[in-house]
């Protein structure tokens, strides 16, 4: 992963699941990200913790302004994806932490 890309996840840590209250890389949501300055574009894969996450559409608006308000004339892609399913194994030390799994 590139600095730029360790860049774009680091910015990501300020969306925060309005449900559980952790931001999304500490629950493991993001996947990955892809910066490609030449073309301007930002590819982030994302899921949720189940697929009737009723805060998903807030989850991925406020991951696209987030990128978008950083990246001035950046095509903003957040692809939402469901394989790897999401589990609780994918909580950072931080994330359990705070949702009480330590």
């Amino acid at each position: 992963m590139d600095t730029e890309e360790m860049k774009i996840l680091e910015m990501l840590k300020k969306v925060i699941d309005p449900e559980l209250m952790v931001n999304i890389i500490d629950l493991g949501l993001v996947y990955g990200a892809t910066f490609d300055a030449a073309g301007r574009q930002i590819d982030v894969a994302l899921t949720l913790t189940s697929p009737g996450c009723p805060m998903g559409g807030i989850i991925i608006e406020d991951a696209q302004q987030t990128l978008e308000s950083n990246y001035p004339g950046f095509n903003v892609n957040i692809n939402l994806v469901w394989e790897p399913a999401w589990s609780i194994e994918r909580l950072s030390a931080k994330g359990k932490a705070e949702l009480g799994f330590s």
